[in-house]
């Protein structure tokens, strides 16, 4: 493999349990997750040089984008700041050039108890479903990933998040970092989470066939975003195509996977 594409969030990544520390406004307890987020990617990033890969860019796709400290990460390794405003959002950047995507730091899916931060996007629904399925920002990102017919090699993150992929594709590797305990977590030692990292990724790269890791994709996508506020599903309904099914669900069918992507870049 000579290109490979890894998408970083944080609310994955090892010991973290609150908010604030998920927050730049709380540079005391933000700091530290920060740069174990950069570890965690820096040891994806070797990893993957130890099976071969010669080029590695990196998605800061966490809130702000601007979390990894780019000089944590290796000389090899690109990195993708900001926002571009692309539909693509954790994955702009990402096209079918790459071979193949890893995600780091990634979490359960609103509705789902497997992380005390679990959410989908935003925090101000109560859930988005897909086909009928809670989708976390996984399942989103995987998509974007399987339309470009890039395969995913590894997942870092939340067990119940990992034990979710392994129901679905259970040739994808997965490194469990943290098991949400109602609004806590058990939690790996950020070390071992570091070097489980780059080990489970040099292995999924050097095994795995490309064809066995693609995140299976259905003929049709039906989206149902549940908002907090009825206001939101009010305004979502006027989007081309949506439809208000309830005081705070709107919903919007499509075949095309990048037409489902630009209903959620623009409602949800």
């Amino acid at each position: 493999m000579k290109k490979l594409f890894i998408s970083a969030d944080i609310e994955g990544t090892a010991g973290i349990v609150n908010w604030n520390e998920t927050e730049r406004t709380m540079p005391h307890e933000y700091d530290y997750f920060a740069n174990q987020m950069t570890r965690e990617v820096s040891a994806a990033c070797e990893g993957a040089h130890d099976a071969g890969v010669e080029q590695i860019v990196v998605k800061d796709a966490h809130d702000s984008a601007r979390n990894l400290n780019p000089a944590k990460l290796p000389e090899y390794a690109n990195i993708f700041r900001g926002w571009s405003r692309h539909p693509y959002s954790m994955m702009t950047g990402l096209d079918s050039t790459f071979e193949g995507v890893v995600f780091t730091g990634y979490h359960s899916a609103a509705q789902m108890t497997g992380n005390p931060l679990s959410h989908t996007m935003n925090t101000q629904n109560n859930y988005v479903k897909i086909n009928g399925q809670l989708a976390p920002e996984l399942m989103i990102n995987s998509l974007t990933a399987s339309s470009l017919g890039v395969p995913v090699y590894c997942v870092c993150g939340d067990r119940g998040l990992c034990e979710w992929l392994n129901g679905i594709n259970p040739n994808i590797a997965t490194v469990p970092i943290n098991e949400g305990v109602g609004s806590g977590a058990l939690t790996l030692h950020p070390d071992v989470a570091v070097r489980r990292i780059r080990e489970t990724v040099s292995m999924a790269i050097a095994t795995k066939k490309p064809e066995e890791c693609m995140f299976p994709m259905p003929d049709k996508y039906v989206i149902e975003i549940s908002f907090k506020e009825h206001f939101n599903a009010y305004d979502g309904s006027f989007y081309p195509g949506a439809k208000r099914t309830g005081a705070r669900t709107v919903e919007f069918e499509c075949k095309d996977w990048f037409d489902a992507l630009c209903f959620m870049h623009f409602v949800l």
